[in-house]
């Protein structure tokens, strides 16, 4: 197994909480995800994340606290596009080339004092929740997408394969959940593949509208 990443120390605690530049490129967590989920012969190799192998991914750490609803935010998973006048698109655009090189296809963020205090399993469990958020596009039919002048998957932010009210399923059973509700209960159902994680805090880019 490789190595967790760890992030720096001037963004943890007190010290992260004040910290001039909150916001960090994480290249060493970027090279660990790639290598434990998406990359041929990982060790968590999970075939979800087959496209990412053709996508920038830009993996950032950040010191400053966020919530959603009550809830705490740890992992957020955006499509790398700025949406203003041209100015401030510049700017934007500067900042993340820097950052990255060029302008990624995601941008995955990462709290920084969560990522160093919970257990491998919920730390995994985030990353790759995160990763399923950055998914391929689909055409009317449901197959995958891939652009017909490079050839490569035509990517697009994922929502959840489940979205059910505990309600509907108490009164008219899985059968007639919305979605794979039934599949993610046969899979609750199991043991997990790897090991169990809790995960008790929120991911900012859910609730959103994604298509």
């Amino acid at each position: 197994m490789l190595t967790r990443p760890r992030p720096p120390e001037h963004l943890l605690g007190d010290e992260g909480a004040v910290a001039t530049s909150p916001v960090e490129p994480a290249h060493d967590l970027h090279d660990w995800l790639r290598a434990t989920f998406i990359d041929e012969g990982a060790p968590l190799l999970n075939e979800d994340h087959i496209h990412l192998r053709d996508a920038r991914l830009g993996v950032l750490w950040c010191s400053l606290p966020a919530e959603r609803q009550g809830n705490t935010v740890v992992g957020l998973c955006e499509e790398a596009s700025f949406i203003g006048n041209r100015w401030a698109k510049a700017r934007w655009t500067q900042q993340i080339e820097g950052w990255f090189g060029a302008v990624p296809n995601f941008l995955l963020t990462f709290h920084a004092d969560y990522a160093d205090q919970c257990s491998d399993a919920a730390f995994c469990a985030l990353v790759e929740h995160e990763l399923y958020h950055a998914g391929q596009a689909k055409d009317r039919w449901g197959s995958p997408r891939f652009s017909k002048m490079t050839g490569l998957p035509v990517f697009a932010l994922r929502g959840h394969d489940v979205e059910e009210f505990v309600g509907i399923v108490e009164r008219y059973g899985v059968g007639n959940g919305a979605g794979k509700t039934a599949a993610l209960v046969a899979a609750a159902n199991r043991a997990p593949i790897i090991c169990e994680a809790d995960i008790t805090v929120a991911c900012g880019t859910c609730g959103r509208s994604l298509i």
